[in-house]
């Protein structure tokens, strides 16, 4: 874990550093070794801030639940430390390369987001830098416009240095139970069910066809009568169409999808059984999958006669059997990750707010589309669909909302009344201007 005095120092670094681009006038840009957006960027030559120092564990507070970490501290470094005492984040965001910082102001969820809410919704306290080089401190009590107002702000209204993060029990292991369903108003209504009346420690689902949907149930327990292990030859997504039931460490639990990038690690071949044995589980992760989508981009940033679909899109649970539907009928992207989540309650977050009665499906889906229409055709297809039933979508990934659009659905009044308090002077980009692709 990282000293208080040393963590001082590199907020002091970042800090100069920032005043420093932002007195020469130009854009702010952060330099870091992995992202997990997905947007194309033009490369620029535009000096960076680099953040990726501010990695660390400050603190892990067991009686109180909490614990302290810096902007960018990967998960899987926040696991680690925080199993030493039997514990686990709240919500844990499923690819150990995403940032605690990252996942608050882009919005982060996983399988216990039916309990906790979004991964913002389980911190208590941040540590700001402004645009101006000011440090400012926001919790519910202090700045709670700034508190409320910073998830989904994609770095346009400051950077986190510092979290305040909420912890659970944990125990050694996660038994899992998959139950299939053949009808999808059948599997959501099951999914409502089991969030009125929550029985599990963990919730989410994997559709596989209009026939063939999965609803997985895991739950903490002391002891397993033996364990499996989708880190190198196994394929944790596979398993679900042959097994009911299923034991993983919790630290295996926790990145099963991190392995194989959920299932996209086909697109480069690795799930094929000889690249899986050369690569050993050193090179199978969500990093080295960052590094060759990096890599392909600048090779072919046209796409080549394809169009990327990458998007994660959260709508109401009654209104998910028909986005399903739009779906698989004109996306035809298989499998889709499902993950049900509620408003935790608390503050209403101003950039990304939620009806607090209401059930929320999150749809996962990724993949290239061979397509011959014009650029951004299928993503839009989402956009409308997901207007019109009510639903909104994480901005990591290609957006195409016309203005007035994109501030219906993300509070363009609460935004400029925190630009004008926090930015000002306009100095780091503006949310439509940094996540739609126009």
């Amino acid at each position: 874990m990282e000293t208080r005095a040393r963590h001082q120092e590199k907020c002091d670094l970042v800090a100069r550093q920032l005043s420093g681009i932002v007195s020469a006038g130009r854009p702010v840009r952060l330099a870091k070794s992995t992202s997990n957006l997905f947007r194309r960027r033009e490369s620029s030559l535009a000096p960076s801030l680099y953040v990726g120092g501010l990695n660390q564990v400050l603190a892990v507070h067991p009686a109180e639940l909490t614990a302290e970490v810096e902007g960018m501290a990967p998960y899987d470094t926040i696991v680690r430390e925080t199993l030493r005492y039997g514990l686990l984040p709240a919500v844990t965001p499923q690819l150990k390369s995403i940032t605690a910082g990252g996942a608050v102001s882009g919005v982060g969820i996983e399988s216990s987001s039916f309990r906790y809410g979004l991964v913002h919704e389980t911190v208590e306290e941040m540590d700001i830098l402004l645009a101006d080089g000011r440090r400012v401190v926001c919790s519910p009590a202090q700045l709670p416009d700034l508190f409320y107002g910073f998830p989904n702000s994609y770095g346009t209204l400051g950077y986190a240095l510092r979290l305040k993060i909420r912890l659970i029990p944990a125990q050694p292991f996660v038994h899992l139970r998959h139950h299939r369903f053949e009808q999808p108003a059948e599997f959501f209504d099951a999914i409502s069910t089991a969030v009125q009346t929550p029985a599990a420690s963990f919730l989410d689902g994997t559709v596989f066809s209009p026939q063939e949907m999965y609803l997985t149930a895991g739950e903490f327990t002391p002891s397993a009568p033996s364990t499996s292990d989708y880190r190198w030859m196994n394929i944790y997504y596979r398993s679900l169409r042959h097994r009911t039931e299923d034991w993983l460490t919790a630290w295996n639990y926790i990145w099963r999808w991190d392995t194989d990038w959920f299932w996209c690690s086909k697109n480069v071949g690795a799930q094929h059984w000889l690249v899986r044995l050369l690569a050993t589980p050193l090179a199978l992760n969500s990093r080295t999958y960052q590094r060759i989508m990096r890599l392909a981009q600048r090779l072919a940033p046209g796409g080549g006669g394809s169009e990327s679909v990458i998007q994660d899109v959260d709508i109401p649970v009654a209104q998910a059997a028909e986005f399903l539907r739009f779906l698989l009928t004109e996306i035809k992207i298989t499998p889709i990750w499902i993950c049900p989540f509620q408003h935790a309650g608390g503050g209403q977050y101003d950039l990304y707010s939620f009806d607090p009665a209401t059930v929320y499906i999150n749809f996962g889906f990724w993949d290239v589309i061979p397509s011959t229409r014009e650029p951004g055709y299928y993503n839009r297809r989402v956009e409308q669909e997901l207007v019109r039933l009510g639903g909104k979508k994480g901005l990591y990934s290609s957006a195409y909302f016309d203005r007035e659009t994109f501030w219906k659905l993300y509070n363009g009044p609460a935004y400029e009344r925190l630009k004008s308090r926090y930015d000002p002077a306009h100095a780091l980009p503006g949310l439509y201007e940094k996540c739609v692709r126009v």
